[in-house]
């Protein structure tokens, strides 16, 4: 059994994936409380499904990317992609069983966890997009750097940067580990949270810390010549920032 959140077919908005189609899967439940978190909806909030009652979900949904003409020339070729997200996945032990299952099935698997877990034990099929959380999440005291040894060329390290603070920090860590060469980085600049997302359970952003915007993050990255991807939630250009599903 897994607590699941909720299941739905959107866009890849993050990561190297973005703009593929995607499966998301949502499980309920999460240890750390991001100032920045726009799920804090998944904290609580779930319905136990048994393994076979989600691949069924997953296979119905993706059913219609069967057509011949829906394939792609790409390395991960099979669409959608299967993503396994939270909350924190990692916390439900069985979320390894299913991703075993889902890479089985031939589905590109990816899986977004907060990097305060041990990836170690996921399957090696799978795309492990994993945060070292910054200054102004208010958790950077939980980031596991143990898991940057298991890192492989098909994983993706993401910063998610809201203030010059955090840039600093997250450059900082470019240097003291050999992070660009051992797979895809991200900077992904922190969406400012709907009157509706901001939680109070989160974590405030320690005092002291500058903003940063968007185009002064580019262009921070620009300037420093850093072997980074800067990225942007692209779902919350598409869709209201508050909205779900997608």
């Amino acid at each position: 059994m897994l607590v699941v959140n909720e299941i739905y077919l959107s866009l890849q908005g993050e990561s190297t994936f973005a703009g593929l189609p995607c499966l998301f899967i949502r499980l309920t439940g999460c240890d750390l409380r991001c100032s920045y978190c726009d799920t804090a909806y998944a904290f609580t909030v779930g319905k136990k499904k048994t393994l076979e009652e989600i691949l069924t979900e997953v296979k119905r949904s993706a059913a219609p990317f069967s057509n011949p003409a829906s394939s792609v020339r790409h390395p991960a070729s099979r669409l959608p992609l299967v993503e396994l997200t939270g909350g924190e996945p990692l916390l439900q032990q069985n979320s390894l069983s299913l991703l075993r299952q889902l890479c089985d099935d031939g589905f590109t698997v990816l899986i977004e966890t907060s990097g305060a877990h041990d990836i170690s034990k996921i399957d090696p099929r799978v795309h492990r997009i994993v945060d070292l959380k910054c200054p102004s999440s208010g958790e950077v005291a939980r980031n596991r750097f143990e898991n940057i040894a298991h890192l492989k060329s098909i994983d993706e390290i993401k910063f998610v940067i809201g203030t010059v603070e955090d840039y600093e920090w997250a450059k900082s860590q470019l240097a003291a580990h050999p992070l660009a060469a051992l797979c895809p980085v991200l900077f992904s600049w922190v969406h400012p949270l709907a009157p509706e997302q901001q939680n109070q359970v989160l974590k405030k952003v320690p005092a002291g810390l500058t903003p940063v915007s968007r185009q002064e993050l580019a262009e921070k990255i620009i300037a420093d010549a850093l072997p980074v991807r800067f990225q942007i939630q692209q779902h919350k250009i598409i869709w209201p920032p508050e909205h779900r599903g997608v």
